[in-house]
């Protein structure tokens, strides 16, 4: 029996509208990326924008000279043409006896003659198709007599008041629109009109749409002469932009090489311009940076050389010591109170001793890019129990009491148990040292991603930029004051090295009479970039304290962006969790 085919889900048009504006997000930010990263598409962008206004504001400019001049051209020729018609027509409409003659033939032939009539024909003969004529007396009332088909209602009403008050043959001329009886469209003209023998007005009707095709032809030919320039002046500024931006672009592309190790890398030189002169000088410092390079490779080499090879020779006489230093030590009740306390001394210095040839072993590691990992999935719960319970000893020495805020559930991540250990080892050990006997506070967190430890103290804290050097080898906060726990100064250096190793985050804050809180962040996938921490930096309730006094103090150490979500405090487990 056949499998009937699942129908396709109809998509919302709510869904549609999110997924349109996800892709044009995604097309603005490659179109931002590529603005950004192009300094040829910039230069070539800006030149034909600006082009573009230069050749609008220009041919706008010129179009309004154009037509202004060739409309003062026709209304120069309108109204010398209607001034010589106004006095013809004048003659026709003053002469009763040529009138009475014409009438008299006119009769004859059975025909009507009216003075009127003749004007307007004997100005029409003249015009030669130029112009119409539209004729008014007095005796036909808001009528008239038009030749050519123009019905007489083109005339504006305002220009008739104007001539209609004006003095004799004085020339009036407005511009308008010329309407016909029958078919013909409606075109752009010009009116000139003037009064002639106190009850006639007489106007001229002059269209304009061969001088308006002539401004159409005009404008089409600027725009598109325009539009050319704008497409030659962006395909120059193209060109030219390209003559220097490639030799830049070949000059970004050598150091990118250059940056990743390629010493030998090497510009090409044409020409002695400025770009060859800078290839030049390209080539020089590389030259002078590979041999720089070379020498501090060598000089790395031989220090790296050097505490391996002390470190490993001191071990052969460093166990024939220890032996020597055990029998004196397990003999010292037979000793004077001098020699005994000399033999406890010796001991102690001796194990300090081995814990910095051995963290200078480690060191050397490092610096060789020999350490490795051995990566297990393991609960991080157990790996912070194990690192305090190797550091209760020392905190009961100390009067210190640890106050663990660990989740309910498991934290699993694949580390180096090892290693993690070591970290927190030495950052339980740092706080033990500085945090002058009060409560020390371990904090377990994990998200989605990552998993992080925090280590917070009461004691002395740090001051501003001390959150960084901490992590330098052999680096003191007070250079005057002891150790008292017989640290080798390069736990906290080892400790950044073991969390870098990891793909993960070794931070501190501090603040003077606030105490101290490094955390540790590492991902709970190995080789999983590491994008935020499940726990904050800056202790929760020093953030809630600020705030309470009004005023926000800002953070030391700037902490990568942090996605993980706000913790909640969980009073009755002791542990925080992710809300």
């Amino acid at each position: 029996m056949p499998v009937p085919a699942r129908k396709r889900r109809r998509r919302t048009p709510g869904q549609i509208g999110r997924g349109v504006r996800r892709r044009a997000r995604r097309l603005a930010g490659r179109l931002r990326r590529v603005w950004r990263r192009s300094l040829q598409l910039r230069v070539v962008t800006s030149t034909l924008v600006l082009s573009m206004a230069v050749v609008v504001v220009l041919g706008v400019f010129l179009m309004q000279s154009i037509g202004a001049s060739v409309l003062t051209t026709s209304e120069v020729a309108a109204v010398e043409e209607s001034r010589a018609n106004v006095a013809t027509a004048s003659g026709y409409l003053t002469q009763p006896t040529d009138v009475t003659d014409m009438a008299q033939d006119a009769t004859a032939q059975g025909q009507t003659v009216n003075p009127v009539d003749a004007a307007a024909k004997a100005l029409t003969d003249r015009s030669g198709g130029r112009y119409d004529v539209v004729v008014f007396n007095e005796s036909s009332v808001g009528e008239g007599r038009a030749s050519g088909q123009v019905d007489w209602t083109s005339i504006p009403e305002s220009l008739r008041a104007k001539v209609q008050n004006s003095e004799e043959q004085s020339l009036t001329k407005a511009f308008t629109k010329i309407r016909y009886i029958g078919a013909k469209q409606p075109e752009s003209g010009m009116v000139v009109g003037a009064r002639v023998n106190g009850a006639y007005e007489i106007y001229h009707v002059f269209p304009l749409g061969d001088e308006e095709k002539t401004l159409l032809t005009v404008q089409r030919m600027v725009f598109g002469a325009g539009a050319a320039l704008v497409l030659l002046l962006a395909g120059v500024a193209s060109l030219v932009t390209r003559q220097v931006v490639t030799p830049v672009r070949l000059a970004r592309q050598a150091a990118e090489r250059l940056a990743a190790g390629r010493l030998e890398e090497r510009l090409k030189v044409r020409g002695e311009d400025d770009l060859a002169r800078l290839a030049t000088s390209f080539n020089e410092m590389a030259s002078n940076l590979a041999v720089k390079i070379h020498q501090l490779e060598e000089l790395s080499q031989v220090q790296r050389q050097f505490v391996s090879d002390v470190s490993h020779e001191l071990r052969t006489p460093l166990t024939t010591v220890r032996m020597a230093a055990d029998l004196l030590y397990e003999g010292r009740e037979d000793f004077d109170p001098a020699s005994a306390r000399a033999a406890e001394l010796m001991q102690n210095q001796l194990e300090r001793f081995e814990s910095m040839l051995a963290d200078l072993l480690e060191i050397s590691r490092y610096d060789a890019g020999a350490a490795t990992l051995d990566l297990d999935p393991v609960d991080m719960r157990d790996v912070v129990l194990r690192a305090v319970g190797d550091s209760e000893a020392l905190a009961e020495r100390q009067a210190t009491r640890f106050e663990l805020r660990l989740p309910n559930e498991p934290c699993m991540a694949e580390v180096d148990s090892r290693r993690v250990e070591r970290i927190l080892r030495n950052l339980l050990f740092n706080a033990i040292e500085h945090g002058e006997g009060k409560d020390i506070v371990v904090t377990l967190g994990a998200d989605r991603d990552a998993v992080a430890v925090a280590v917070r103290d009461h004691g002395v804290g740090l001051k501003s930029g001390e959150e960084t050097m901490v992590f330098d080898r052999f680096w003191r906060a007070d250079p005057s004051r002891a150790r008292t726990i017989g640290g080798t100064g390069l736990g906290l250096a080892i400790s950044r090295e073991d969390a870098m190793l990891h793909g993960g985050w070794l931070q501190a804050w501090g603040a003077p009479g606030e105490g101290s809180q490094f955390r540790l962040s590492l991902p709970r996938v190995a080789g999983a970039p590491l994008r935020g921490s499940p726990l904050p930096l800056v202790p929760p309730e020093v953030e809630m304290r600020r705030t309470w006094r009004g005023h926000a103090t800002p953070v030391l150490t700037p902490a990568p962006v942090e996605t993980a979500p706000r913790m909640r405090e969980n009073v009755d487990a002791g542990a925080f969790d992710a809300e």
